[in-house]
């Protein structure tokens, strides 16, 4: 695409190619029952218990929700949708979407599964990426500790939590040493596999040391080319700073910082929890002001394209627009090695799809595992969909237009 073409959202062609009519008309379906926030409620609520007690109802989770926003509930099942999404030149970003189970065992465990999906992405011509949860390897209550302990001392990210990890216990330490390792095998592996590494982001009670961990592991794998994302999410009101904070470290440590940017999307949760414990809400005050410190973000990162990897991790058209523009504005391609954009599998296809069309880098968000735990994955974004501003109505204004165009052909 030439540096003065426009990329639009609009067109419906290119956002839907991929989907046969019966599977539009599905989607539709589905978006329109998660506009009705009664039936999300009622479901959220009936499908995990239903599941509990063994109700057969996993053949109808498996061909509506399941079917709309995952891959598949092994890693090989996921491959045909990798494959379909390649045709169109869209890649993928894997993530084990299953949760986090406590008990050294598991952490373990759970540490080999996110190595099995890095020896499988690394097979595949279509993956660079993959996802990981801290919380996936380590325990909640030792993060949470540190976290309150990082929070009591003063300085700079790194400072202060290397003092923290000073000031556990010995058993903690032993224990903590076993989450760093983890982190490490996982980084390592990802490195000699040459496949991406995206640390989630988590509640920002337990976030300072989940943060720390990608730092410590970015000083160490991302001297030559990014292995290792951070997620940085706007809709806390430090995160602006914390990007440029992160971005001063690389410089000092001379390392390239990977930053994904999201907005994020549990609000609530973290407002409530303010509430209720007596502390400042971490949160933007509106939506405008999240808006603002986001496409500040993406501003940042592109004029530091040098040393910065940026993945814009986005559903809002503006922001995907803006880094577009600037791109252009810069006269830099858009599949410069350090720009890549991505948005949540089941959604926001016209944006997607018309990016990669355009010459974008641009993946899938891909979550796969069985059924019964992958249903809080589930739950969320049939939340997200009722409670994010117009997102379902948008889906459905884009279905039926392409629906009407293929029908009128």
């Amino acid at each position: 695409m030439t540096p003065t073409s426009k990329i639009s959202f609009d067109n419906t062609e290119f956002a839907f190619e991929y989907k046969t009519d019966k599977q539009l008309k599905k989607a539709r379906f589905l978006f329109k029952l998660m506009g009705k926030s009664w039936i999300v409620k009622l479901g959220t609520r009936l499908a995990p218990w239903s599941l509990k007690v063994g109700l057969p109802i996993k053949g109808i989770i498996r061909n509506t929700i399941f079917s709309q926003f995952l891959g598949g509930e092994t890693l090989e099942q996921t491959k045909a949708v990798a494959q379909k999404l390649g045709e169109y030149n869209v890649n993928v970003i894997l993530d084990y979407g299953v949760e986090g189970k406590e008990g050294e065992e598991n952490f373990d465990h759970a540490c080999d599964e996110f190595i099995k999906v890095i020896d499988y992405a690394s097979t595949q011509p279509m993956i660079p990426f993959m996802s990981v949860k801290v919380t996936g390897f380590a325990r909640f209550a030792l993060l949470e500790k540190l976290d309150a302990m990082m929070h009591e001392l003063e300085g700079t990210l790194m400072k202060r939590f290397l003092k923290a990890v000073d000031n556990l216990t010995t058993e903690e330490k032993e224990e903590w040493h076993s989450v760093r390792h983890r982190m490490m095998r996982i980084c390592e592996t990802a490195a000699n596999k040459n496949t991406g590494v995206l640390v989630d982001a988590e509640d920002t009670w337990i976030q300072d040391p989940v943060e720390a961990l990608p730092i410590l592991m970015m000083d160490t794998f991302n001297k030559n080319r990014c292995v290792v994302h951070n997620t940085i999410q706007h809709y806390r009101h430090d995160r602006l700073k914390f990007l440029k904070d992160s971005y001063t470290a690389s410089v000092e440590r001379n390392f390239i910082l990977g930053a994904k940017l999201v907005r994020g999307a549990y609000m609530e949760k973290e407002r409530k929890r303010a509430t209720e414990n007596g502390y400042p809400s971490p949160i933007q005050p509106d939506k405008e002001s999240t808006d603002k410190d986001y496409n500040a973000g993406v501003e940042f990162c592109i004029e530091h394209l040098d040393r910065i990897a940026l993945i814009v991790a986005s559903h809002n058209e503006n922001s995907n627009l803006l880094a577009t523009k600037l791109m252009q504005q810069k006269g830099l391609p858009f599949n410069h090695p350090h720009i890549h954009w991505s948005q949540l599998y089941g959604m926001s296809d016209n944006i997607t799809f018309n990016l990669a069309h355009a010459g974008c880098s641009v993946s899938k968000y891909l979550p796969f595992g069985p059924i019964k735990d992958v249903v809080p994955y589930l739950m969320r974004r049939a939340q997200e969909n009722t409670s994010v501003k117009g997102q379902t109505g948008r889906e459905l204004v884009l279905i039926k237009k392409e629906l009407d165009r293929r029908n009128n052909n």
